[in-house]
């Protein structure tokens, strides 16, 4: 299957928003839940201009992660951009229909480590460090 990671974009909104409805209790079984208003679309809406406005200013970058039809099959942000440090935080989910198998390999063949950092995230959260220069 062929993918790839397309630069968030409001044109976005209608199917980013379906895709985030059809797999709410999917990533609430790992993550908490964004609450009610997420999912009432003009609240959406307004979040979804929020991280637009934070990737205009380039604190941060949204992308959505389509196959070769255009259809989203997750999301990809990197977020806390620090430009003069090299670093940011990166950060990714697929929908509940998709393989993630892959995933962890894709990271360390791109140079990405394993870091065993101690977070309150869910214990099946893995997380991977990549220093920029």
């Amino acid at each position: 299957m062929m993918i790839a990671v397309e630069k968030l974009s409001i044109q976005d909104a209608a199917s980013l928003f379906q895709f985030e409805v059809r797999n709410r209790a999917f990533f609430e079984k790992s993550v908490p839940s964004r609450g009610e208003a997420y999912y009432q679309y003009d609240h959406f809406l307004r979040g979804l201009q929020a991280l637009l406005d934070e990737q205009a200013q380039g604190i941060s970058f949204f992308g959505l992660i389509k196959n070769s039809q255009g259809d989203i099959l997750g999301r990809m942000n990197l977020v806390d951009i620090e430009k003069d440090e090299g670093i940011g935080h990166l950060g990714y989910r697929v929908g509940e229909d998709t393989a993630n198998i892959s995933s962890q390999k894709v990271l360390l063949k791109n140079g990405f480590e394993h870091d065993d950092m101690e977070s309150e995230t869910p214990d099946d959260f893995l997380h991977y460090r990549l220093r920029v220069v």
